[in-house]
């Protein structure tokens, strides 16, 4: 559980450095130049290796702190529906993005929250929980900052098409074939 959390810490530790600390996190990027970028990076890359490898070993001695009623695999499974169409409507920007503001952020509390629902051991609670509040913290900080601009495909009227039909197409990929041969667990089991 510790690698799992050491990779909570150095994984949404960096990416909470413009919750916390906007002014700061823009004048050290401005001195330091792709420096930062690569700082940012390697700290990222080295916080989600670690969140793998602690889950995966946090699983084998799983605590149970609560467990699910089996229809809760149903509401997490409608709970996951948006999460593909937001992640991409991130990145082409359309109506969706428009009315969203931050989909990314609100796929990655449908995603969490959805998961929560879904499996109640310490592990999960730890990663899903930890997700879902740097999430929310994430959103509500943009009251008093603003987002950075992030690269993405031109405005289009196709984009939020893209965004849902490949969105969907993704989520049942996953759920039927990806979810259990990268995480290991069938989430429709037959």
């Amino acid at each position: 559980m510790a690698y799992l959390a050491l990779g909570l810490i150095l994984f949404l530790g960096i990416h909470s450095i413009s919750i916390v600390a906007p002014r700061w996190r823009d004048a050290t990027a401005a001195q330091m130049g792709h420096a930062w970028r690569g700082l940012y990076s390697l700290i990222s890359i080295a916080g989600f290796i670690l969140i793998i490898w602690g889950y995966g070993l946090a699983r084998r001695q799983s605590v149970v702190l609560y467990t699910p009623a089996e229809s809760m695999r149903y509401l997490t499974a409608v709970l996951m529906l948006p999460v593909f169409p937001l992640l991409l409507a991130a990145y082409f920007p359309g109506r969706i993005r428009n009315a969203v503001g931050h989909p990314m952020l609100l796929a990655v509390m449908f995603w969490a929250l959805a998961h929560l629902l879904g499996s109640g051991t310490c592990a999960n609670v730890l990663l899903f929980g930890g997700f879902l509040a740097w999430a929310l913290a994430d959103r509500i900080s943009f009251r008093w900052r603003s987002a950075r601009p992030i690269s993405t495909a031109p405005p289009g009227r196709w984009n939020d098409l893209i965004a849902v039909v490949a969105g969907l197409g993704l989520y049942v990929a996953f759920a039927h074939w990806l979810h259990v041969r990268w995480i290991g667990v069938q989430p429709f089991p037959s």
